[in-house]
């Protein structure tokens, strides 16, 4: 595996994304590329976070509200 190939590995590899099969390769590559491998993980991880934290979550509509409180207040006791 090529380390440009690897570094398109890792990506998925932070998300959670590589099947078992790839794992084994991704692995193997990674012990091969060793301190680089690793520098580029980290830095995976890094832009996964700022990611994450760079988004906001989406307010729910007042119709979506409404809805909910409906169901609620029909709910059928069991």
């Amino acid at each position: 595996m090529s380390f440009e190939e690897f570094q398109n590995r890792a990506r998925l590899f932070v998300v959670g994304a590589l099947e078992p099969d790839e794992m084994t390769e991704f692995e193997d590559a990674r012990r091969e590329f060793g301190e680089k491998a690793e520098a580029f993980i980290t830095e995976c991880y890094a832009l996964s976070e700022a990611f994450a934290l760079s988004l906001k979550p989406s307010k729910a509509s007042d119709q979506i509200k409404a809805r909910l409180m409906e169901m609620v207040k029909n709910r059928q006791p069991q």
